[in-house]
């Protein structure tokens, strides 16, 4: 696949906006929409939860540039509840909205409502997380999905030092986290992960005590914190009484901070009990002072600014009558179809470039890190 197209997020969002102002002015006959006492376009945007800081901000950054294009925009939470989700989406297909951006709670439960999008002649994209079982998604925004879990496993081996220890380096033990059952993007992160660690595992340089491996044993509902906090305490009683955790693959910065807390309880952090090396996803704000703090290890940084431009792009183009740029149209089969998608570029972050990559960015402001 193609690169995405490399750009500052500021001048991006800019020439986005001009763009799609541009766009939503005229009509096919020439003279601007208000000229003519048209009502402008309203996108419907369907976001996952308020319980995480991540969502708020792709809420935030749609509706902004949307707004500015000159759309207007109707933003729902549902609350990591998949029924009320397909309940606001319906709402919002009875009240007419031009276009639908999703980010699935449950990616199987929305073939119904989808239909009735597709019978409203509806668009819908899918933003960061596939949306399954429906042939009515037009386009996916989103992540190089695999890679987010390659940076993972390739920071854990890289910080084990096994990827310059030779045969006899280790063996280390490390246990396995996966983020919800129901969000496609969790085997993507996961087998991505698993590609690189799986050599170390077969080789016995990587031991799993728990013997928990495989994905279905170790998802976490609803990307919880709290249930991986439980799940890592579960694990330090029954498998490492006498053993230390040197490593654990997180998917995800809130699962990461469950992860911390079990671990803090157990006497890890303390004098002579090493905290181990924990990943993590999303650069979410607690979890980049866990980092400076030289709790958390890493993070994968995720431009949600840049995503919310393409999915924006992605909408203009499609109430256009046009093709949205798409870098890839072989890798997201949603089991109807192979739906055609724009991927960006995740990159790892630590403590050695956070402030370049995440404050320098703009992504974080420095004040809200202490």
């Amino acid at each position: 696949m193609t690169k995405a197209r490399a750009a500052t997020t500021a001048a991006a969002v800019t020439a986005c906006c001009a763009l799609l102002l541009t766009a939503c002015g005229q009509n096919s006959t020439g003279g601007s929409k208000e000229e003519k006492g048209e009502k402008k376009q309203t996108i419907g945007v369907a976001m996952p939860t308020k319980s995480s800081e991540r969502w708020i901000a792709d809420g935030r950054n749609m509706t902004k540039i949307l707004e500015k294009a000159g759309y207007r925009t109707s933003l729902q939470y549902g609350e990591d509840d998949p029924d009320q989700q397909v309940a606001q989406i319906e709402n919002m297909i009875t009240q007419g909205v031009d276009a639908l951006v999703i980010a699935a709670i449950n990616g199987e439960a929305l073939s119904n409502v989808l239909q009735q999008a597709a019978d409203a002649d509806i668009p819908v994209i899918s933003y960061d997380r596939l949306i399954l079982g429906s042939p009515h998604v037009d386009y996916y925004a989103s992540f190089d999905n695999e890679k987010v879990g390659r940076l993972q496993g390739e920071y854990l081996v890289e910080k084990l030092g096994l990827d310059k220890g030779g045969a006899d380096k280790g063996p280390y033990n490390i246990e396995l986290f996966a983020g919800s059952n129901d969000d496609n993007n969790t085997r993507y992160f996961f087998n991505g992960a698993m590609e690189v660690l799986k050599p170390y595992l077969d080789k016995k340089q990587l031991v799993v005590r728990s013997r928990q491996t495989s994905l279905n044993q170790v998802t976490t509902l609803r990307w919880d914190g709290g249930t991986a906090q439980k799940r890592m305490d579960d694990l330090l009683t029954s498998a490492y009484s006498k053993e230390r955790v040197d490593a654990v693959l997180s998917p995800y910065d809130g699962i990461s901070i469950g992860i911390l807390s079990a671990l803090k309880s157990d006497d890890y952090g303390s004098k002579g009990k090493p905290l181990p090396v924990v990943t993590g996803q999303d650069a979410e704000v607690s979890s980049v002072k866990s980092i400076i703090a030289g709790e958390q290890t890493q993070t994968v940084y995720k431009d949600f600014r840049e995503l919310a431009r393409v999915a924006a792009e992605m909408v203009d183009a499609v109430l256009g009558g046009d093709d949205p740029e798409i870098n890839d149209d072989k890798t997201y089969d949603n089991g109807e179809k192979v739906v055609p998608a724009h991927l960006l570029e995740p990159v790892s972050v630590d403590k050695s470039n956070y402030r370049e990559l995440l404050v320098d960015s703009g992504f974080l402001d420095a004040k809200d890190l202490g």
